[in-house]
């Protein structure tokens, strides 16, 4: 497999995983999106960031883009080269929004840009390699697929089937603290087992869930309900579960965000919630919200 082409362009989304019962299968994409430009070059690897993590994220080989673009490389059995990496990032870091799984993706997209024959990085192939750096693709794949997507595995194979979503069902608002939780921090809070009736609840809202997203939007508040993880993370971002018991009280179909402390809310306008974080905050000014809207485009390469 040789090299074929040397400037490569990628816009990856920011995503948010399990919302709600979905814990490590559903997720879906925000038009919230990171810039990426590559050059092949014949020296070594320069990476010059801007917008969230400048100045705090690696710029040689241990970037996650670029250890992403090694391995995508290798997978295709082309030669490594000399990286020259931009990126323009604007979606949060340590926040529940993807940022990693929107880098890894980044990086396998890229190098399929730069290789010959591209089908040797198709999309079956950046979804099993981005979980060998997530270990999970509840993430990977709405930012590689858009939309809202239900993730599994059979064995070290991922699948990934797109929801079919009603019109307006989806109206996403995202909650953002200016409090960061490592995935790998929020996962120790999880317990080794849960009761055999919790399981059984979630499994039924999960599917819900599903039903819901098609088309019945009034049912998103049960759909959404949670009995394995969110409240079991709040010793870890106290005031992100305070906020979610919140708004589910008040009506809003609210989770946690991936690994958190973000708060998604499924259906909500700004005005609606804005109040809400008023009136029952500590500290309102540590929160920021957006209105982002779902995207629908899947991740491709741009070369040239």
């Amino acid at each position: 497999m040789r090299i074929e082409h040397t400037r490569v362009r990628v816009q990856v989304p920011a995503t948010s995983a399990n919302l709600g019962p979905g814990f490590d299968a559903l997720g879906l994409a925000l038009d919230l999106v990171d810039d990426l430009e590559l050059e092949a070059t014949t020296g070594g690897v320069e990476v010059l960031a801007e917008g969230e993590g400048a100045g705090s994220v690696p710029t040689g080989e241990e970037h996650l883009v670029v250890r992403a673009i090694r391995r995508g490389l290798d997978h295709a059995g082309a030669p490594q080269t000399g990286l020259r990496l931009r990126t323009v990032n604007r979606i949060p870091h340590g926040r529940g929004l993807g940022s990693s799984a929107a880098a890894t993706v980044a990086g396998l997209l890229l190098a399929r840009g730069l290789i010959a024959d591209p089908a040797a990085l198709d999309d079956q192939a950046v979804l099993d390699l981005a979980c060998e750096f997530e270990g999970h693709p509840d993430n990977a794949s709405p930012a590689l697929l858009g939309g809202a997507v239900l993730s599994w595995t059979v064995g070290d194979v991922v699948r990934a089937a797109p929801l079919r979503l009603g019109p307006g069902v989806l109206r996403p608002l995202v909650l953002l603290p200016r409090t960061t939780l490592s995935t790998h921090a929020a996962r120790g809070l999880l317990p080794a087992e849960v009761p055999h009736r919790d399981a059984a609840v979630n499994a039924a809202r999960a599917a819900l869930l599903v039903h819901a997203l098609a088309g019945s939007p009034e049912l998103l508040l049960e759909a959404t309900e949670d009995r394995l993880h969110q409240e079991q993370r709040a010793p870890g971002m106290p005031q992100s579960v305070e906020l979610m018991r919140v708004l589910r009280r008040e009506g809003f179909p609210a989770v946690i965000s991936g690994a958190g402390p973000s708060v998604l809310v499924l259906a909500a306008a700004r005005e609606e919630v804005a109040p809400l974080v008023r009136r029952f905050v500590s500290d309102p000014a540590a929160w920021r919200i957006a209105e982002v809207p779902l995207r629908e485009t899947a991740s491709s390469p741009v070369v040239g």
